[in-house]
């Protein structure tokens, strides 16, 4: 449909309309469906009795706030990338350290092996008076023992000379492994560094973001969301008018349906960084979750997803499509069509339905070929 029919989704019939709109191809997004702020609490103790020297910023400042609480919640989703990036590296190089410890012990035992049968071999050599066979074979005066021996003599040379090569290459494969479990090891180590790193950073960010909210009275943080809402209205509204909707023709493919119908039975779900479910989601964790859903499992990360999914241009995007934001891909969400996604925002947020083009977009990748 055209530019003139830009509807809003209704909040009672969200995900009835989302699920809906899967077949059909994107239709006018008339207004941007903006995070929704959260109920305005009581005043904290803290916010209630706030030392003479605090002083509230006028309503004129409110731009300056806000444009301070999106710097920090950007930089804690720039964390909460690192910090699920450390993560699952570590859960990968752990299971590679188990693999190789497994190997290690199977190449021990190998060697083990091979060791006692030398050791059978020099035994037997030992018994004979420590004669090599050769001499042996010479010494005896049966022409026919002497040929048969000479077979056997053949045989145990071919046999000693493949028990020599076995033993070496068991002793290099040991020290292989062995080597490639130190550098695991390290690596987890520098892993588990970076991961504490971005967990720090994380935590700091989004602590300053909640003292900085906590010195507005109510007045004001309603003003605030407001604020927040006129922005993500005028960014969608700017999108719209490019007339992008008008050549979005792309249906949901049938996994694509399944990643959306997840995707939107999370809504109301808190925000929580570093979480993939059920009951909490940070960005990426909702749509690699809805993908693997779908059983098409998508990298963890909005920036690994970013990296290494098939993109597509944004004209040809339909509904499952993931929609990369920032231009450090620090978040990502899943289009729904008429102009919409679905997305986890941030700390003290829900998954929610927003505008597609409320936020700056990177790009758009397509998880299937199909």
């Amino acid at each position: 449909m055209g530019r003139g029919r830009h509807s809003v989704l209704a909040a009672a019939v969200t995900v009835v309309c989302a699920v809906t709109l899967l077949g059909a191809p994107g239709t006018a997004f008339a207004r941007a469906l903006p995070d929704p702020a959260p109920p305005a609490a009581p005043a904290s103790p803290s916010a209630r009795s706030l030392p003479p020297s605090v002083t509230l910023p006028p309503d004129q400042d409110l731009e300056a706030v806000r444009a301070e609480l999106d710097r920090l919640y950007h930089d804690a989703a720039v964390a909460t990338d690192a910090y699920n990036l450390a993560d699952e590296k570590a859960k990968k190089q752990s299971a590679e350290i188990t693999d190789l410890n497994r190997k290690i012990a199977d190449e021990r035992r190998k060697l083990d092996g091979l060791k006692e049968r030398a050791g059978t071999a020099a035994s037997a050599q030992y018994r004979t008076g420590g004669l090599p066979p050769e001499v042996q074979l010479m010494l005896g005066n049966d022409p026919q023992d002497f040929f048969d021996g000479a077979g056997r003599l053949l045989q145990s040379q071919r046999a000693t000379k493949s028990l020599i090569e076995e033993t070496t290459r068991a002793q290099q494969d040991l020290e292989l492994y062995a080597g490639d479990a130190a550098d695991h090891l390290r690596e987890l180590e520098a892993g588990r560094k970076a991961k504490a790193a971005a967990k720090k950073r994380i935590k700091q960010r989004i602590k300053e973001a909640e003292q900085l909210e906590a010195k507005l009275e109510k007045r004001q943080r309603e003003r605030l969301a407001e604020l927040e809402r006129q922005a993500a209205d005028q960014a969608q509204s700017a999108w719209l008018s490019t007339g992008i909707l008008d050549e979005l023709q792309g249906r949901a493919s049938a996994s694509g349906r399944k990643a959306v119908e997840f995707a939107t039975a999370q809504l109301g779900k808190p925000y929580e960084w570093g979480a993939v479910g059920p009951r909490t989601y940070d960005c990426s964790g909702l749509t690699s979750q809805a993908w693997a859903a779908a059983g098409h499992p998508v990298p963890r990360t909005s920036q690994q997803q970013w990296q290494q999914l098939k993109r597509v241009d944004i004209k040809d995007m339909r509904p499952g499509d993931l929609i990369i934001y920032f231009d450090d891909a620090s978040h990502v969400g899943m289009y729904v069509g008429d102009g919409a996604i679905v997305h986890a925002p941030r700390p003290g947020r829900t998954v929610t339905l927003a505008g597609a083009g409320s936020m700056p977009i990177l790009g758009v990748v397509r998880p299937t070929t199909d």
